[in-house]
């Protein structure tokens, strides 16, 4: 077994530095959370393949065109005739303040099904499979794929991690909770901020009962606070890094990339938080999803301080 897969969809996207109702300059670029992470990991020297559906369009030809630049590995990617490509729009609102417009219904990644997804894990035969909520959120279908490929993974003995990344525009937290609840006793790792953790378990003290639950490891993230990881041998924290933040959208996404590399290298807890931090503060130094993501090499680039010169 060997390298890592990710299941979800993957959108053109479009980027403007004032609200988009008044029109002007605009940036083009490709999103979406889990090829963020497959992006992240192929940065990091690890084998990164990406499971999702594009439409028979050029926006879809923009996403396979990218990630196969970035090294991730297309060969589960597929295009769905009569779908488009999702869409996505970051506008700046209001000061530091990003909104985010979806068009997803219908979309060619809200295609996914649970046959693809668990055939694909099975020839893949991946050490890793990497979910979110965001997929089961698309369509039934979708939801089903992302169960078949938890299940799936695990019969065979690879790890499945799941990062919560609530998103209220496309359901409910009673929904997400419900489905969520399906994914969790195939799930090795959770990646959850604070406020997402009751959408795990309505327990008071959420960390011990998914501990007790069966996850090997529950990591809450906490934006600037940095990250805490929890495990049944005990807890870890560290503090972000200090650094400019540019734009904070794909943080998460480069958090769990960096996290996961250290846990594929065999690396403790405390280094995978390290890991974890440092492409997040990568990421948040320039704008978009995961243009900024570092490679191993520049992994160590930070510790020289802010405004040093590579001469």
């Amino acid at each position: 077994m060997s390298g890592v897969l990710t299941v979800g969809e993957t959108m053109a996207a479009l980027r403007t530095a004032a609200p988009l109702r008044l029109g002007g300059p605009a940036r083009l670029s490709v999103a979406g959370s889990e090829s963020n992470v497959a992006i992240g990991l192929a940065r990091l020297g690890h084998e990164a393949h990406w499971l999702g559906a594009v439409g028979a369009d050029q926006p879809g030809e923009l996403v396979l065109r990218t990630l196969r630049a970035e090294g991730v590995g297309l060969r589960y990617a597929r295009t769905a005739p009569g779908a488009p490509t999702g869409f996505i729009a970051f506008d700046r609102a209001a000061h530091d303040t990003t909104r985010v417009s979806y068009h997803r219904t219908g979309s060619a990644g809200s295609t996914l099904t649970a046959a693809e997804t668990a055939a694909a894990v099975a020839s893949c035969a991946p050490e890793l499979v990497h979910l979110t909520g965001i997929t089961p959120a698309l369509s039934a279908t979708a939801r089903a794929a992302t169960l078949a490929a938890a299940r799936t993974a695990r019969a065979a003995g690879a790890r499945v991690t799941l990062d919560v990344n609530y998103r209220a525009r496309l359901w409910s937290r009673d929904e997400a909770a419900a489905v969520l609840g399906e994914l969790l006793p195939w799930v090795h790792t959770v990646f959850a901020s604070e406020d997402e953790l009751d959408l795990l378990t309505p327990a008071a003290d959420p960390v011990p009962d998914l501990l007790a639950r069966g996850a090997a490891e529950v990591v809450v993230t906490a934006g600037a606070a940095g990250a805490h990881a929890h495990t049944p041998d005990g807890s870890r924290s560290l503090a972000a890094l200090p650094v400019t933040v540019a734009d904070s959208i794909g943080a998460g996404d480069a958090f769990v990339a960096g996290y996961l590399s250290a846990a594929l290298d065999g690396l403790p807890t405390e280094d995978r938080l390290a890991r974890g931090v440092t492409a997040g503060a990568f990421c948040v130094g320039g704008h978009g999803d995961w243009e900024s993501l570092p490679t191993r090499a520049d992994l160590a680039l930070l510790a020289r301080g802010g405004g040093t010169a590579l001469r």
